[in-house]
């Protein structure tokens, strides 16, 4: 959701609220035993038995260009409720008065191909929609975000109810906010061909049996490139 115009700087009348995405399942567990804080000689101490209470798919746009967050629960994902985050964000300013508004998205069921470019920009004319690479999301910089709240919201895994659930991670958003800066990308064109070179070592020790299998997962481009971008 957020690429400078062509040829130079932005102007002033083309917001961006970042990128957008979704954790589909963020489950509340209430804990049998109370969770036990930190002390003077030991450390937390917390129930591994626990009661589900549900869960939120959490949905989040991430403002690239000024460090804002603007995130929402819902009881699924899918189209509506994707485009309900839509509507939070664009009836904002400065999104609503923007020339063009870039959202950039990945390939997700909810938001994919030609048919979700042709229903944001029938709704919201001045949306430019970005889709990244197919097996590329980490290009979105909102799970950058996501791995923050995994760590400061959410463990402990503790909430009596889903509504604790849903303030919790909705406070947390102004908290961040205050202290929140852009991300500065490391990433640049020529790091994906050292990335290559990389996997194919790994690889290489994977087939001499120096490897164990979790090393040489799918997901092994993904590892690689992410410790370079972050």
């Amino acid at each position: 959701m957020s690429l400078p115009p062509f040829g130079g700087h932005p102007s002033r009348r083309e917001k961006a609220p970042g990128v957008t995405d979704g954790k589909s399942s963020i489950k509340a567990r209430r804990r049998i035993h109370a969770t036990v804080p930190t002390a003077p000689g030991w450390s937390m101490r917390v129930e591994h038995g626990y009661e589900r209470k549900g869960a939120w798919a959490y949905l989040a746009a991430w403002d690239v260009r000024r460090a804002r967050i603007h995130g929402r629960c819902e009881h699924k994902t899918g189209i509506a409720p994707f485009e309900r985050l839509v509507e939070q964000v664009m009836g904002q300013e400065p999104y609503r008065s923007g020339h063009r508004v870039f959202w950039i998205m990945d390939n997700g069921s909810s938001y994919r191909g030609q048919r979700c470019v042709t229903r944001l920009t029938k709704r919201w004319p001045t949306i430019v929609a970005v889709h990244t690479p197919v097996h590329a999301s980490w290009l979105n910089q909102v799970e950058v975000y996501f791995p923050i709240i995994q760590r400061k919201v959410l463990t402990p895994n503790d909430f009596a109810t889903l509504a604790e659930l849903k303030e919790r991670l909705l406070q947390f958003q102004t908290y961040y906010e205050a202290a929140a800066k852009p991300f500065q990308w490391k990433f640049t064109r020529r790091d994906p061909c050292q990335a290559a070179i990389e996997v194919e070592s790994l690889g290489r020790l994977a087939g001499k049996g120096r490897l164990t299998p979790l090393n040489t997962s799918p997901n092994l481009w993904a590892r690689v490139l992410r410790e370079r971008v972050t």
